[in-house]
């Protein structure tokens, strides 16, 4: 124990002691810790995205770093275990043993559920395709009136459900109508009749009008149809939801201002 026998050696005993605590400080933060953690020495972390996990691997240790696979995903356009993504980024200065962190490509690709394309149209398709990481395939249009509406959906030529399992990344072919349907019926004749009449017999039938083009100088009334194609021939046949065009006797009538 100190005695102070004054006020002058409780100050020196101050001084001594304070001396002593700012030594072991000094000592710990400046010689101490600096030798146990490699102070002032780091490494250039290297560039590993894009390489092969066993590359990469091989890489690391000759830097004297680790490697820790915090994700993986599929991506159909890359190679397998190819590295995505790295973290620290590459140049960041690191200590030795350091753990980068990466996400790595699958080999086989993920098991998914089916989204339902089926009555939307192409585009809406489109868009459901992208959001569930899969890929638009094959447009075939088939004979049906839901014109650009998607009818069925196949993956490697087999009709998939709403729900089935699919592989993530596959290419979804589509069977899409083409507005027309399969039904073919004889080409109804209008030559001859009021053009009013003539398209109320068209839509009628499922057909839709088409060009409407005025004739002047018939010897018919106005608004007579003169001419329709296609032709009202023996045996001639169409499909529901084709177009007719019709040649109308008369001026094209102006609209007029109410």
């Amino acid at each position: 124990m100190f005695k102070a026998n004054s006020f002058l050696d409780v100050i020196k005993h101050l001084l001594i002691m304070g001396v002593i605590v700012a030594a072991l400080v000094l000592g710990f933060f400046y010689f101490y810790l600096p030798s146990t953690t490699n102070h002032g020495e780091s490494i250039s972390v290297p560039k590993i995205t894009g390489l092969q996990l066993q590359d990469a691997e091989t890489l690391l240790e000759e830097q004297n770093l680790r490697y820790f696979i915090n994700d993986s995903t599929y991506k159909p356009d890359q190679k397998p275990f190819e590295i995505l993504t790295q973290d620290p980024a590459p140049g960041a200065k690191v200590k030795e043993d350091r753990k980068i962190y990466i996400s790595v490509n699958m080999k086989n690709p993920p098991m998914i559920k089916m989204p339902k394309l089926i009555d939307g149209s192409v585009k809406n398709a489109e868009l459901i395709l992208k959001s569930y990481d899969l890929r638009k395939g094959k447009i075939t249009y088939v004979p049906d009136l839901q014109q650009n509406a998607v009818l069925k959906q196949f993956v490697n030529g087999k009709e998939v459900k709403p729900g089935d399992m699919v592989p993530k990344g596959a290419l979804v072919d589509l069977h899409v109508g083409d507005g027309l349907g399969e039904t073919e019926f004889e080409m109804p004749s209008v030559v001859g009749m009021p053009v009013d009449e003539a398209s109320v017999l068209l839509v009628g039938q499922g057909l839709q009008i088409g060009n409407i083009i005025y004739v002047q100088g018939s010897q018919e009334p106005d608004g007579t149809v003169l001419k329709q194609r296609p032709f009202a021939e023996v045996g001639a046949k169409i499909r529901v939801g084709e177009l007719v065009d019709l040649w109308v006797a008369g001026n094209e009538p102006v609209q007029g201002i109410e």
